[in-house]
């Protein structure tokens, strides 16, 4: 099946007056996990597109730190799923951790960086959008055309960038969940 990106959602349903949000309950870990994988699917292309914009913010004022940090951070990920695709131990713990292995290959940029000297661009420039998305992705309460959205992803009958992103991280079979 084609891999299609999802609309743009409207600012009045990501953030404005109709967007519900509230603080996760940190007691139950895989319910915060779900809702976070769950509105990283439903509001990918509006992530994305904030994503984008930090960049473009950031790449003004230092294109070229913005472009070494993130020419590092693209290779560890694809070393990380090359190795989690063709070693067993790797594959494992990307299964049963996959919290870990986005920390793992994120510190893992962050240290590579801080040697190259590209520290302020990373986390200005590639982990503080990560960051905005993943809050907003914590305390953005589903809806019903979320969930809808999520249940096609999840049995296959829509494929999506953030769909098959997650997939390589270990997180596909909890989405839709």
């Amino acid at each position: 099946m084609d891999v299609q990106p999802p609309p743009l959602r409207t600012l009045d349903d990501f953030v404005r007056s109709s967007a519900r949000f509230s603080f996760p309950d940190v007691r139950n870990l895989e319910r915060w996990n779900n809702r976070i994988v769950n509105n990283l699917l439903y509001y990918q292309t509006n992530y994305f597109v904030s994503f984008l914009g930090f960049l473009v913010l950031i790449g003004y004022f230092e294109p070229f730190q913005l472009c070494l940090g993130a020419t590092v951070v693209t290779l560890l990920f694809l070393g990380f799923v090359w190795a989690a695709e063709n070693k067993a131990t790797v594959r494992r713990f990307r299964r049963n951790h996959p919290s870990l292995s986005l920390v793992a290959i994120l510190g893992s940029s962050y240290l590579l960086l801080s040697v190259i000297g590209g520290v302020a661009v990373f986390l200005f420039g590639i982990a503080f959008p990560i960051l905005v998305i993943l809050i907003h992705a914590s305390t953005r309460l589903r809806n019903l055309k979320n969930k809808l959205e999520n249940k096609l992803e999840s049995i296959g009958l829509k494929r999506t960038p953030m769909g098959l992103v997650l997939e390589a991280l270990g997180l596909e079979q909890e989405a839709g969940s």
